[in-house]
């Protein structure tokens, strides 16, 4: 049945106006002021904002780490996402050396099928380049529609790649038109810190921010861009946390080289004395990087605002305090990293950023949408309200509060990293492809609805004139 959004307030990245929009077999096929259409479901969207559907370009559903796994599956996951303002999730495919990157990418079809309700893609983890490895990356890119490879910087002896496979990664990817993301943080560095540290008895929570220093978090990113700037490819830094990052990020922008940066809500709005709360109550915000002091946060609005950071991702990747963080009680080495952030990332950035005037309206769909599906292959099916893109759209209300509470969540874990946190704006409904996921608040879609995305390739985005403002 096709559907007609009445009387809201349409957002994109660039422009702010009041219209109508037409959805037909899943697509936006006009948009218009007072469209009058027969046989169509008509929804009222007054005093609402129209956003395009959020993307989230780094999560962590049903990830194996530390001897456990993530607690949010692509059922529970997506869910949550949606019920967040979310439509697309792009999660992250875990390889193991030795292994064909096939195995990988089929283990995660074998998870997300039948499960996902919004769309879904993968990005592929490269820990090792050699003969296989090489032959293997054009069918992930061709057959798969995977154009985005990860590289660990970190987790020594477990996931961390050295910089010959991070250079190598990024010499191929020149030459595939893919985008190379790290994780930035000097894993040989950490690994000895965190071995003074517990030789010394040192194993509460907070020793885990203690021994990641910002500095080196700085450093590795510095690295990575020389790195890319020498391999004349491009660059993606995750979950940027802090000054000395953001620095070197935007130090490389002003060189010409081709690096892009994401941070998330957490770093935006907590700080690095919850690690101090005591019975062990700090392992709720253990993850990598760490929460940094406190200053660190404007740096990175700042950096959101003047476009030296461009997304804002969830790194959703979600344990339970009580029988997974807790894994780390009498040492905080083995507290599984990671946090629930899927459901609030749009909230967070909408009341701390918006109603706060840290970013504009404009910048808070590009942030949270339009510059992921530009930079990952999705735009402009994803990303915006266009004729002829998916019908992916979010029907917000900018006035509501709520308090965020593990109580009301919809993640399966069994805490909230935002507990009692007001807020304010929230998702009322939410489509995907034209199809109703939540419906005034309350979930009405189907598991296995979400499709699975094959990406366009970065280097063919970047080349398309009409993708102009991904240029530095």
């Amino acid at each position: 049945m096709k559907k007609v959004i009445k009387n809201g307030t349409i957002v994109t990245a660039t422009d702010t106006y009041k219209g109508d929009i037409l959805i037909e077999n899943g697509v936006i096929s006009q948009i218009g002021a007072s469209l009058q259409v027969q046989d169509a479901e008509v929804i009222n969207a007054d005093g609402h904002y129209v956003f395009p559907g959020g993307i989230d370009p780094h999560t962590h559903l049903e990830m194996p780490f530390g001897g456990t796994v993530t607690k949010d599956d692509f059922e529970t996951g997506t869910i949550a996402a949606a019920f967040g303002g979310t439509t697309t999730v792009i999660d992250f495919c875990i390889t193991n050396k030795g292994e064909p990157l096939k195995k990988a990418i089929g283990e995660w079809h074998a998870k997300s099928k039948d499960k996902a309700v919004i769309d879904y893609g993968f990005h592929l983890m490269i820990g090792e380049i050699n003969d296989d490895v090489l032959t293997e990356l054009p069918s992930v890119i061709d057959d798969e529609g995977i154009t985005s490879f990860k590289v660990f910087m970190a987790y020594k002896n477990v996931l961390q790649a050295d910089d010959e496979t991070l250079f190598q990664t990024l010499v191929q990817a020149k030459k595939l038109g893919a985008l190379v993301m790290v994780h930035a943080e000097n894993g040989d560095v950490i690994d000895y810190l965190v071995k003074k540290a517990l030789a010394e008895g040192k194993t509460e929570p907070i020793y885990h921010a203690l021994t990641r220093p910002s500095e080196i978090e700085g450093e590795a990113t510095g690295r990575a861009a020389v790195f890319t700037g020498l391999a004349n490819s491009q660059l993606y830094v995750v979950h940027v946390t802090c000054a000395e990052a953001v620095e070197k990020i935007a130090e490389a922008r002003n060189k010409g080289i081709d690096i892009w940066g994401e941070t998330c809500p957490q770093y935006l709005v907590l700080d690095q004395s919850y690690l101090e709360k005591p019975n062990f109550e700090g392992a709720k915000y253990v993850w990598s990087p760490p929460l940094r002091e406190k200053w660190h946060q404007d740096v990175l609005w700042n950096a959101l605002k003047s476009g030296q950071l461009q997304t804002v991702g969830s790194d959703q990747c979600s344990f339970d305090f009580k029988g997974q963080k807790d894994l780390g009680i009498n040492d905080f080495s083995k507290i599984p990293n990671g946090g629930p952030i899927i459901e609030d990332r749009f909230s967070i950035l909408f009341s701390e950023g918006v109603k706060k005037g840290r970013i504009t309206l404009n910048q808070f769909v590009d942030v949270t949408s339009t510059r992921a599906a530009k930079l990952f292959g999705l735009y402009p099916k994803k990303g915006t309200i266009a004729v002829g893109g998916d019908a992916d759209i979010v029907i917000f209300d900018p006035n509501v509060e709520r308090t965020i509470s593990a109580e009301t969540h919809h993640m399966a874990v069994d805490y909230s990293a935002f507990e009692g946190m007001k807020v304010t704006g929230e998702p009322v409904s939410v489509l995907s492809r034209g199809e109703w996921v939540i419906q005034e608040k309350k979930f009405v879609g189907k598991l296995g609805a979400g499709e699975y995305l094959k990406r366009a390739k970065y280097g063919e985005m970047k080349e398309n004139k009409e993708i102009n403002s991904l240029s530095l």
